[in-house]
This record gives structure tokens, C-alpha cells and sequence, in this order.
């Protein structure tokens, strides 16, 4: 009963330790820095990427092969 007793104490114990010391992920818009009122569309399948601001449209792709393509349009009210 005693050898019962402190295999669970211990498993317990060790149980709480790995709890009590795992990273907590934190939700900081994946990674992406933008401006605030930037709209940020995502297809469903993950491979497009629109990004929209006051003055300028990002759009980038992901192919079949894993190429990335990425276009930028600038608005030049100059």
C-alpha cells in the first residue's frame, strides 16, 4: 500500500512540475506587423494572403510547389 502510495505521489508531483513549466503560446496576429485599419483577408485553404491599408495592397500566393510570390501596389497621390 505504502509503494502505492508514493508511485502516485510521485507521478503527481512529476505531472505538475511538466504542467507548471510549458510556454504558453501567445496570440500576436501570426506574426504579421501591421498598421492598425489594415484589412487582412486569408483564403480558406491558406495559400492567399490579401493585405490592405490606407495607401497600399499586398497580395501574396502560395503554388502547389511551395513558391512564394508576394506584389506590392503602392497608392502615389504625388
Amino acid at each position: 500500500m505504502t509503494k502505492f502510495f508514493k508511485t502516485g505521489l510521485l507521478l503527481m508531483a512529476i505531472s505538475i512540475s511538466l504542467v507548471a513549466c510549458r510556454e504558453t503560446a501567445t496570440d500576436n496576429g501570426d506574426d504579421l506587423n501591421t498598421e492598425a485599419g489594415a484589412d487582412i483577408n486569408v483564403s480558406e485553404d491558406g495559400s492567399k494572403v490579401k493585405i490592405k491599408t490606407e495607401d497600399s495592397k499586398v497580395k501574396i500566393k502560395t503554388d502547389d510547389d511551395g513558391n512564394v510570390t508576394k506584389k506590392v501596389k503602392t497608392d502615389n497621390d504625388n
